[in-house]
Parts: structure tokens; sequence; C-alpha cells
């Protein structure tokens, strides 16, 4: 099967925290909730979490990579599915994120790359 993604998708070790972003009054509504990343690309992220998402609501999130820096993005989630009895695999694209930490993940695919 041919990968149709632009970008690699990464395996790796790290944290995300994510709270909602209503349209209405630009208030958060759901404090920060850990969730267990399953992969991550300069393009968006997938996850495993013990809440259903709904499709087409943003997140601000927080993601600590390898290097123990923290990356804000915003996050759309584009699929939530019920995965078994412990929760849910959704799939998000970041909307929202500097250059200079997309670079980080793209750094990290190079070095991933040449083990």
């Amino acid at each position: 099967m041919q990968e149709k993604r632009r970008n690699k998708r990464l395996d790796l070790e790290v944290s995300v925290e994510l709270e909602r972003l209503d349209e209405e009054e630009h208030v958060t509504t759901i404090k920060f909730v850990h969730v267990d990343v399953t992969d991550i690309s300069r393009a968006g992220i997938g996850f495993h979490s013990s809440k259903e998402m709904a499709a087409n609501t943003f997140y601000n999130a927080k993601i600590q990579i390898w290097t123990k820096e923290i990356i804000n993005a915003v996050v759309q989630i584009v699929r939530c599915v019920p995965d078994g009895e412990d929760g849910y695999q959704c799939g998000g694209v970041f909307v929202g994120m500097q250059e200079s930490d997309a670079l980080k993940i793209d750094i990290y695919a190079i070095f991933n790359d040449e083990d």
C-alpha cells in the first residue's frame, strides 16, 4: 500500500495536553487533558484519548517533545472513533504552529530515518 501523506508520520515519546477552544466568547471549556500520541508529523497528530472529541473542533495543544521543549499549536480534530472499550483513537491537523516548531519535527524525522 502506497503512503499518500505528504509528511512522514513519526512514532515517538511525546506528551500532549489539549484544551478545547470555543468560538463563542473565546473561552476554553475543558481544562487540559493528557492524551497518548500514536504518531506525529509536521501536518498533524494521531492520539488515543479517554474522552471523545467531536470532528471540526479546535484545541490548544501543548506538546512536550523529545528535547523536553514545549511546542504550542492549534489542532483541528478531523476524526475520533471508538477504540475498543478504553477510549477513542483521534486524529487532528495542525492549523496553527510556528514554522520553527514545525522544523523541530522535520529535524527529528531526518535523524529518525538514519536508524
